[in-house]
């Protein structure tokens, strides 16, 4: 098993992390600094900062309602609050899969399985993930299908075509269901800057089938066998 897979079974952080905590000299392979690329197997001793990892893993999986106000990071130097401050006393060591922005709500998953974080991340799995979208004032049928179709975020920089739906409309804003196979940096802000409009709310409330019916506001619970098995092959 690649060191990069087997650090973020163990739930140190996503396999791209990783590569970075071995390139800064923080993994050792039986006693001799790893590299990217090394292999393990369960006859190795692999140790994190001093510390021995143990080859045996037991994954914990959480699904948050994210409140805004917070930041989608382990820690942060600017001593925000973190959507670890929400984790219930005695969680395992997990990490947040993706990000929200500090002024984005809901659905975020909590993991220590690497593995999982990868395939609901990376950009080949197109898995769909729902925004609930509000902007001030309406929208004409052009920006919709400017949207839909994918527009230029910066230079060079255009999203994969995607389906926008509107749910409600009147004078003072529209709300709209926003459905993307990707997630860059504030993607659906900047998409509708494109087009002429201010998000004045966003809100993650699917991925896949998986929604946050019963959660409240910066409430956390473990997802059920039946809900990580389904996440697992989505």
């Amino acid at each position: 098993m690649r060191i990069n897979k087997f650090l973020a079974e163990q739930g140190v952080a996503s396999r791209r992390a990783c590569d970075e905590i071995v390139a800064e000299g923080r993994v050792t392979i039986n006693g001799k600094p790893a590299k990217a690329g090394d292999d393990v197997s369960p006859a190795d001793t692999v140790m994190l900062d001093g510390k021995t990892l143990s080859h045996k893993v037991k994954y914990e999986y959480y699904l948050l309602n994210k409140p805004k106000g917070c930041v989608c990071t382990v820690s942060d130097d600017k001593g925000r609050k973190t959507v670890m401050d929400l984790l219930p006393a005695g969680a395992g060591r997990v990490f947040p899969v993706g990000r929200l922005d500090y002024d984005t709500e809901g659905l975020l998953i909590l993991t220590s399985d690497g593995e999982l974080a990868y395939r609901l991340t990376a950009p080949q799995s197109e898995i769909q993930k729902t925004y609930l979208v509000r902007i001030e004032g309406t929208i004409s049928d052009v920006q919709l299908n400017r949207l839909r179709a994918g527009v230029e975020i910066e230079r060079g920089v255009v999203t994969k075509k995607c389906k926008v739906t509107v749910v409600e409309t009147n004078k003072k804003y529209t709300k709209l269901h926003v459905v993307l196979t990707e997630g860059k940096n504030r993607e659906i802000r900047r998409m509708f800057e494109a087009v002429g409009k201010n998000v004045d709310f966003l809100k993650r409330i699917r991925i896949g089938d998986l929604t946050l019916t019963g959660l409240d506001r910066g409430k956390v619970r473990k997802l059920t066998p039946d809900e990580v098995f389904y996440l697992k092959n989505l």
